[in-house]
């Protein structure tokens, strides 16, 4: 089966989601690109032989020969376009966050939960990275036995000028939050964020530091750091009471050179999380043929807005928040 696909959304991720689904994913088609800027859409459509390239998401959404579309325009549009998707009952890639607004995302699980089928999956592409596949798969061996604990570290390389701590919880710990949850099967519950209280000259941009409970007593602790300087860089551990797993960057290469020994860091993302990427569209093109939804649900997207927002409160407030869900729907259990 050959899935016909329309993305919305022509900058870095969007192009590159193209660029995937084109040249990696023999049972897509992409058959429209979509942007707000005429010129880009076009440019990203005529690289890869794509015949459409619009303004106008609708365009996407209303043409009968779309199965599916990839959602990847600015954040503050994905929730509305997932509506319009759920409308027109086509699958759905949505990018993260779902939506920076909890109440947006339950707009979108509750649409769905009504439909009684599922649709979206949020781009949460960690879940199908090599390294957390294979901490997920030691994880529920039981090797390490029951989880106390699990360390998050996230480093970029630099922040906009106008990048502030709650834009740090918003934007980069969702993915955080996602994978913590996939991991150890568990709900936060309380939330404490902490900023030093230093102040450079580039304060907006400085490190926060949460720590979470979870509903089965474990803690969570994720690290932002977006002005980091040095690269990008991702790890996690997973602490049990028989043991731990590590997640270390991944290193093609290795310098050894007048007494020293040295490997690089990537400038963003995309060369550390090619692979989960890859896989991810690969495993969601499959899902629509298979008619077996994988990856994260809206309801995913909706505890990680969750508990990013009560992380803004957190920080600003100064004391630890707690973290309530609604009922899940029946569709998400």
């Amino acid at each position: 089966m050959v899935v016909r696909v329309g993305v919305i959304g022509a900058g870095i991720m969007g192009a590159d989601h193209v660029r995937i689904l084109a040249t990696l994913v023999p049972s897509a088609q992409v058959i429209w690109v979509c942007d707000a800027n005429a010129e880009r859409a076009r440019s990203v459509a005529d690289t890869y032989g794509i015949e459409n390239a619009t303004t106008r998401p609708g365009d996407v959404i209303s043409d009968v020969r779309v199965d599916a579309v990839l959602i990847a325009s600015p954040d503050e549009t994905h929730a509305p376009l997932a509506l319009d998707c759920l409308k027109a009952r086509k699958h759905t890639l949505c990018e993260k966050p779902l939506s920076q607004k909890s109440a947006e995302c339950f707009d979108v699980v509750d649409a769905e939960a009504k439909l009684e089928k599922r649709l979206v999956q949020v781009g949460f592409m960690r879940r199908f990275d090599p390294g957390y596949v294979e901490m997920k798969s030691i994880l529920d061996s039981g090797s390490i036995g029951q989880v106390v604990m699990m360390h998050n570290f996230h480093r970029n390389v630099s922040a906009p000028s106008n990048f502030t701590g709650p834009m740090a919880l918003t934007s980069s710990a969702p993915h955080d939050v996602d994978i913590a949850r996939h991991m150890i099967r568990a709900e936060f519950t309380s939330i404490r964020v902490y900023q030093p209280e230093s102040s450079p000259a580039r304060s907006a941009a400085m490190p926060v530091f949460c720590v979470a409970r979870t509903s089965s007593g474990q803690l969570v602790t994720i690290d932002v750091n977006n002005d980091a300087r040095y690269g990008y860089d991702v790890r996690a551990e997973v602490i049990g009471n028989d043991g731990s797993i590590w997640l270390k960057p991944p290193a093609h290469t290795e310098l050894n050179v007048k007494l020293r020994s040295q490997s690089g860091y990537p400038a963003d993302w995309r060369p550390r999380f090619a692979d989960a990427y890859r896989e991810q569209n690969i495993a969601w093109i499959r899902s629509i043929g298979d008619d077996k939804p994988c990856g994260a649900a809206s309801w995913d997207g909706l505890a990680a807005s969750l508990v990013a927002e009560r992380g803004v409160e957190s920080l600003v407030s100064g004391r630890e928040v707690e973290i309530n869900l609604p009922g899940k729907p029946k569709l998400f259990s």
